[in-house]
């Protein structure tokens, strides 16, 4: 049980990032278009948050290491999503009236929206294989199944943000949505009476 929550996790974390980077084409395309250099942006800042996150979550998997401590980084990840609610819109107008260029203007937006949630959730995926990990000789299988997981986790936060949950809902509502399952998944591991001690 304490595995099946733990690919839980990483699988809905991939999905997570994922939903939001489309997402964030969607919420940035009123302000700066939709071009080569707005989805440049979008993709430069998930993929340098997601790569500091890969680094923090590595070494906070040194110390400690528990499922419920796994679980809190993903509430942390959703909670850290708020933002884009909260003051998304008025951020997005103001910086677009600032930046006559929607490179920088796009670059900035996307980094003060969504380095935080990707940095966040980046941190999940090693520290999930440190608590997976029992001994050296399966490290590399157990690493392998976690980031298939992960993987195909973002794959399908791809294909059903894009094709199916954008034809039905607001941005908004599907961000909503997101942070619900995160927060509801998160909540259960931390007050179930288990976590996988490494």
């Amino acid at each position: 049980m304490n595995r099946a929550f733990l690919y839980l996790i990483a699988g809905w974390s991939g999905f997570f990032v994922m939903g939001l980077e489309l997402l964030g084409g969607r919420l940035l395309a009123p302000y700066f278009g939709s071009s080569i250099y707005v989805w440049g942006a979008i993709i430069s800042v998930f993929m340098l948050a997601l790569s500091l996150g890969y680094l923090a979550g590595g070494r906070a998997s040194l110390s400690a290491p528990s499922l419920r401590r796994l679980a809190t980084l993903l509430l942390l990840a959703a909670l850290s999503t708020l933002p884009v609610l909260l003051f998304g819109d008025a951020l997005l107008e103001r910086l677009s009236i600032a930046f006559g260029d929607p490179r920088f203007g796009s670059l900035l937006a996307a980094g003060l929206l969504f380095s935080l949630p990707a940095f966040v959730s980046g941190m999940i995926s090693p520290y999930a294989v440190r608590l997976l990990v029992a001994d050296r000789d399966s490290s590399g299988h157990h690493a392998g199944k976690l980031y298939f997981v992960s993987t195909f986790g973002s794959a399908a936060g791809t294909i059903l943000t894009s094709f199916y949950l954008v034809l039905y809902l607001e941005v908004n509502q599907i961000v909503l949505l997101m942070l619900g399952v995160s927060i509801a998944l998160g909540a259960l591991v931390c007050v179930l009476p288990f976590g996988i001690e490494a």
